[in-house]
């Protein structure tokens, strides 16, 4: 990885609080741009029609991507859930070996 590449990654964990600002102003910027250019352009009814398939088919690909998010964050949270549980049996598991163990020795002396 180059160096630029390694600074601009710690700017992002370091200063994130900069990065939703930027982030923000940018969005905000792009809304009012667009609503500026919408009063200044009058669409015609034909291209209003193009503008709500456009808009269907964005909306159907968002419900997508959160469909698909929500899937990988549910199957995530599963197999971390069922790590956590085997970790936790096999720490239990050696407590019990190890006292056992321990007993054995105390009855052996």
């Amino acid at each position: 990885m180059s160096a630029s590449f390694l600074s601009m990654y710690w700017f992002l964990i370091e200063f994130p609080f900069i990065v939703f600002a930027l982030t923000f102003a940018v969005l905000w910027l792009s809304a009012e741009t667009g609503i500026y250019l919408r009063r200044r352009h009058h669409p015609r009814q034909d291209e209003r029609q193009d503008l709500s398939v456009i808009l269907t088919a964005t909306l159907t690909l968002l419900g997508l991507v959160v469909g698909f998010s929500f899937s990988m964050a549910v199957t995530r949270y599963d197999q971390r859930k069922n790590n956590e549980e085997n970790e936790a049996n096999a720490i239990g598991r050696e407590y019990l070996r190890g006292t056992a163990a321990a007993r054995r020795r105390e009855r052996r002396a």
